[in-house]
């Protein structure tokens, strides 16, 4: 069985809607529109996690394309997500609490004909972790940390 990689970030939230963390030193932050209690000063969890999936995809499609000798000059990548945000506000509804549908729309630029292209892409979100993860693949378990639970 091969060696798994455990990737581990910690997320802290004081008073506010301002979500902050340090990633192997880098500041990343995250908070909410107005509308919804925060300062706009950074971007929601949910525009992170379809930044996360165009990401993956793009530096998936640069491993690809080396791979596979492709010229790969650039690749743009539109993450869209719809929800209905009533779940997530406590209302009861029928739709899932997350997106009901994520589309994604690559734009790549290298010497590819459009068949080629979609063959590229389709090998790419095979092979993007994001994506998989998206289908269901992990097993996903939540619980409070040793320190917070009452005794």
């Amino acid at each position: 069985m091969a060696k798994l990689k455990t990737i581990q970030i910690q997320a802290s939230m004081g008073s506010g809607c301002l979500i902050s963390s340090d990633i192997r030193g880098h500041k990343v932050t995250i908070d909410q529109p107005k509308p919804a209690g925060g300062d706009d000063s950074a971007p929601s969890p949910l525009e992170y996690f379809l930044f996360s999936l165009g990401g993956c995809i793009a530096s998936i499609g640069r491993i690809v394309a080396k791979q596979q000798k492709i010229d790969l000059r650039g690749m743009d990548v539109q993450v869209t997500g719809e929800m209905n945000p009533a779940g997530l506000m406590g209302a009861n509804t029928d739709d899932p609490v997350g997106f009901k549908r994520i589309d994604v729309q690559a734009e790549i630029n290298a010497d590819l004909s459009d068949t080629e292209k979609q063959a590229f892409l389709d090998e790419v979100c095979r092979r993007c972790p994001v994506h998989d993860n998206l289908h269901g693949t992990a097993k996903l378990s939540h619980g409070l940390s040793p320190e917070t639970e009452v005794a």
